[in-house]
């Protein structure tokens, strides 16, 4: 019976990942939007995210059904806190860059952890994928490349944002990383919740140190970007991270470019094209591969879904 609760709760995995994907990729489009018409600056966006976010977590943590203390909760509690660090990092690189160079930049290069999670994981494991892991990170990058390959621009323009994002994708693989650990032995809200308490004072710091503006005109934009990319979206891949393979995570995180292009369609009139629907099919292979693949994982730890 627990076996069976256990695969359940692994099936459940890729939906969550799937909604998730979706909320995130619409992040990118309210942090223009609040830039243009809150008047916040990027970091200031990503403070305000995490920030309004952090009471709902704290009551959901205060909430959430008994989880046996484990021995090491202290280690535990610090791998969360260094989580929010990165995750912090991430958003404000993220924001940034995608201020200063062209979306299908920072939409490509900001999801270089789809590459980069899988690859941490295989190291952890000392193991090779598969022959349809393989095949379906191949697809995969295929998939990225034909997708967003006939806007993409390398320039001086574009440096700093290109870098910027950049730096964004390998700073959430650290997050991902360390939060995998966190939520080894802590409830879901509470690694949530101690991720996003230690991220929001670091970006209120490099806010106030960068000039940023923080105080919105508006907070439509700030409240859907709490709702929708931190509580749905981060709360659903930490509900998914523990219980599917780093490789679906991060072949999962490649929907984001996808739902991007689509937002591009519908509210900038950026029309898809005969590549765009390629790749988007070739990513869709690429997840169907690996939909069932159980997560490698380093010597010692018990897998979910093994």
């Amino acid at each position: 019976m627990q076996h069976v609760a256990i695969r359940r709760s692994a099936s459940l995995a890729i939906p969550a990942l799937v909604v998730a994907n979706i909320a995130l990729a619409i992040g990118p489009w309210l942090v223009r939007i609040a830039k243009s018409e809150a008047h916040v600056g990027p970091v200031g966006a990503g403070f305000w995210r995490l920030a309004l976010a952090l009471p709902l977590l704290i009551l959901f943590a205060r909430t959430e059904r008994h989880v046996p203390r484990p021995v090491n909760r202290t280690a535990l509690i610090v791998a969360a806190i260094i989580s929010g660090l990165f995750f912090a990092a991430d958003l404000g690189a993220w924001h940034t860059g995608i201020l200063h160079t062209r979306l299908a930049n920072a939409t490509l290069l900001g999801n270089c952890t789809a590459i980069l999670f899988p690859a941490y994981s295989f190291i952890a494991a000392r193991a090779l994928p598969s022959r349809k892991q393989g095949i379906a990170l191949l697809l995969a990058t295929l998939g990225a490349v034909l997708l967003l390959g006939r806007s993409y621009e390398l320039s001086a323009r574009n440096l700093v944002g290109d870098l910027l994002c950049l730096s964004a994708g390998v700073a959430y693989t650290l997050y991902l990383v360390a939060i995998d650990r966190a939520r080894g032995g802590l409830a879901p809200w509470t690694t949530l919740a101690w991720s996003v308490a230690a991220g929001v004072p670091l970006l209120l710091a490099v806010a106030f140190a960068l000039g940023d503006p923080v105080w919105p005109r508006i907070w439509w934009p700030l409240i859907a970007m709490t709702l929708g990319s931190q509580i749905i979206g981060q709360g659903l891949i930490l509900y998914a991270v523990s219980r599917v393979s780093a490789l679906v995570v991060g072949l999962m995180l490649l929907l984001q470019p996808v739902v991007a292009a689509t937002i591009g369609w519908i509210a900038y009139d950026e029309r898809l094209t005969a590549f765009d629907f390629m790749g988007a099919i070739a990513i869709a292979v690429a997840l169907l591969l690996v939909r069932d693949a159980k997560r490698p994982l380093p010597s010692g730890e018990i897998s979910l879904v093994s």
